[in-house]
């Protein structure tokens, strides 16, 4: 799901239950590479946690309200409330974890 500033208080804030928010621009090199990791993780857990991609260069003001300095950032939000972020490209399986720890 492409989130901004229109829909990221409906879809992120005021959701129940686990958001994953990948924090991106077109630019970068990395968040490249990370785009088809967030996305098999999205299609992999599509029925327990809502998954989304903001763009910081159409939503720098949504990124500055989170602290995100540096992309690839993914920040975990759990009824709304921002959990756990993760700076740079990790392996799948290290976001999967991220999710099943929050996810109890």
């Amino acid at each position: 799901m492409t989130l901004d500033g229109t829909n990221f208080q409906a879809e992120v804030l005021n959701s129940k239950g686990l958001t994953l928010v990948d924090f991106w621009a077109v630019w970068c090199g990395p968040c490249q590479v990370l785009g088809p990791i967030i996305e098999a993780i999205a299609e992999e857990i599509k029925d327990t946690v809502t998954v989304g991609k903001l763009n910081v260069d159409e939503n720098p003001e949504l990124a500055a309200q989170y602290g995100v300095m540096s992309i690839p950032t993914v920040i975990l939000f759990k009824d709304g409330q921002p959990v756990e972020q993760v700076v740079g490209v990790r392996a799948k399986q290290d976001y999967l974890e991220l999710i099943e720890k929050h996810a109890g």
